[in-house]
Order: C-alpha cells, then sequence, then structure tokens
C-alpha cells in the first residue's frame, strides 16, 4: 500500500510531501521518543507519533520512512515543514491518537 491510498482510507492531511505519496508504506512503528525509533523502526515504516519539531525528519531520513504521521492533530513547527520538503519526507496529519491510527494502519496491510 503507498502513502496516497493510506491518506485516502484514513483521512488524512497532507502538510508537505504530496508529491512522495506514492512510496509504500510495508509497516509502521509508534513512537515518541527518537532513540527508541532509530533503534527499532524499519526501512519503509510510516511513523505514528506527536512529536512536530524537526529532529523527527532527520530520524525520518536516517531510516528511510516512507513518512510520518502527526496524531491528535498536532502542527509540525515551521522549521519541520521546510526541513522535511526539503528532505522529501511526506508528513501527514490525523485527529486521531496513536493507537488508534496505529491499529487501522495495521489492518490495512494485513486484512
Amino acid at each position: 500500500m503507498n502513502l496516497t491510498l493510506l491518506a485516502e482510507k484514513l483521512d488524512l492531511k497532507i502538510r508537505c510531501g504530496g508529491n512522495r505519496l506514492d512510496r509504500e508504506v510495508s509497516g509502521g512503528y509508534v513512537g515518541d521518543l527518537l532513540s527508541d525509533v532509530m533503534a527499532n523502526s524499519k526501512e519503509g515504516d510510516v511513523w505514528i507519533t506527536c512529536q512536530s519539531h524537526q529532529n523527527i525528519v532527520a530520524v525520518s531520513v536516517l531510516k528511510e520512512h516512507a513518512g510520518i504521521i502527526l496524531v491528535l492533530g498536532k502542527k509540525p513547527d515551521k522549521d519541520t515543514i521546510e526541513k522535511a520538503s526539503r528532505e522529501g519526507i511526506p508528513l501527514l496529519i490525523t485527529e486521531l491518537s496513536g493507537f488508534e491510527a496505529a491499529g487501522r494502519i495495521y489492518n490495512l496491510l494485513h486484512p
């Protein structure tokens, strides 16, 4: 499943990286502690977090994530949007909690 379909199914708002939504999502990771995400997430994961500062982009680039989903309607900082745009990392926003977003994504990936 790619980010375009995921965004449609979950009614995600695209904050930046709309031209990179063809990226394939192979899994997901929920976490707000950057060191945990660096140690345990995988390439192709969509990262689900409530963090909105620019360091999330650096971690996502390092781990080659498909994109980042900010939960609970969190708005990314201006610097975060600029860095994500430069690095080609899609940032998407949902009003869902991390728990609910992860469950829905899991069900979409594993019907």
